[in-house]
């Protein structure tokens, strides 16, 4: 449950600090009304693709999970932009793509990379758990 609600919040961080940087490279001011106007279909998309996703079955997973939901992001919050005409130029769907894409997948990865020592124990468990089982079956009543 804490792991599916964290990486919804190292969602909305990412695309929030991609939105911040926007702000910043644009010279417009950074105050909360600006972040939510920017920031609202990128949120919106993270949601949806949280959602369709399911990703709480495994919320650091990049694949599919993470890219999954990197794309979802993407695709909602352009075509929301679309629809109120925000803007969504050849090159600004490129930028947003890979930003997100490095953002998103990024902090993934390093989150798989520090929590390899629990994977690692609860596979160690499974199999100690799979060899105790195997020793503790009767034996083959045709010998």
């Amino acid at each position: 449950m804490f792991r599916s609600v964290g990486a919804l919040i190292g969602d909305v961080l990412a695309v929030m600090l991609f939105v911040i940087i926007g702000l910043f490279q644009h010279g417009q001011e950074m105050s909360a009304q600006n972040m939510f106007l920017v920031g609202w279909p990128f949120l919106v998309g993270v949601l949806i693709g949280h959602l369709a996703i399911r990703s709480w079955r495994a919320p650091f997973r990049l694949w599919p999970h993470g890219v999954f939901i990197w794309a979802i992001t993407v695709v909602c919050c352009m075509a929301i932009r679309t629809l109120f005409s925000a803007g969504t130029e050849t090159s600004f769907v490129v930028v947003t793509a890979i930003v997100t894409g490095v953002l998103m997948l990024g902090w993934r990865a390093v989150a798989l990379f520090l929590t390899r020592g629990e994977r690692l124990q609860v596979i160690d468990l499974s199999s100690a758990a799979s060899a105790e089982s195997v020793e503790d079956s009767p034996a083959d009543p045709r010998s």
